[in-house]
């Protein structure tokens, strides 16, 4: 068996330097960099607009939250700062540079059809 610090371990550990197939193990830091930086590009939602999600009864697929993440993509490269997003009949407002939708709502449900304090309008 192999020993890892004085104990005997019942495999082969793949350290940066080995090579086992055609598998190199990374780094633990550029792991960490990597996954840490794919969580921080992720679309969130604030705890407002999980309760409005839930008490308006909107449901988000992974295709739909893509179709979000993509918006705001596009949003940030023409440099916007709160976009409203438009998907099928849901409105989302989004803070770009905090990537956090704040509020969402059926455009059928809403009284006024009015959005303030946007900068541009995404339809995803």
């Amino acid at each position: 068996m192999t020993e890892v610090n004085g104990i005997s371990v019942p495999f082969i550990p793949i350290t940066q330097n080995s090579d086992f197939g055609n598998v190199k193990a990374k780094s633990s830091t550029d792991s960490f960099s990597s996954i840490f930086q794919d969580e921080l590009d992720k679309v969130k939602f604030s705890n407002h607009a999980l309760k409005r999600l839930e008490n308006r009864n909107i449901q988000l697929s992974d295709t739909e939250i893509n179709k979000i993440q993509d918006a705001v993509q596009k949003a940030e490269s023409k440099g916007s700062k709160d976009s409203l997003v438009m998907m099928n009949d849901t409105a989302f407002i989004v803070n770009i540079p905090n990537r956090t939708v704040v509020t969402a709502l059926p455009v059928g449900d809403s009284n006024e059809n009015i959005f303030t304090n946007i900068d541009s309008v995404v339809f995803a």
